[in-house]
């Protein structure tokens, strides 16, 4: 298992298109995929999970990574995440 804070520095958090393009970057991978916002675990790979988490810009997730293909679904999520999910 890995796991890194990243902050949310595009300007809607992860409303549906960065929610979107955030479990697309997501699916590519076989590790299990998840995020912690205030102490609460959601499905990086589930639009629904991630919506309902409430991101904000600004919002300092924690990703977590798990699998056998864990370190190189880490790295591309903190990727997009700092590159604006899309927008």
């Amino acid at each position: 298992m890995v796991s890194q804070f990243v902050t949310v520095t595009n300007t809607t958090g992860l409303h549906l298109n960065p929610a979107g393009v955030f479990c697309q970057t997501a699916m590519r991978y076989k590790s299990r995929i998840t995020f912690k916002l205030n102490g609460d675990e959601s499905n990086a790979k589930s639009v629904l999970s991630v919506l309902g988490a409430c991101v904000f810009a600004g919002d300092e997730i924690e990703l977590i990574c798990e699998g056998e293909d864990e370190e190189e679904a880490l790295q591309a999520m903190i990727d997009v995440v700092e590159n604006g999910l899309g927008e």
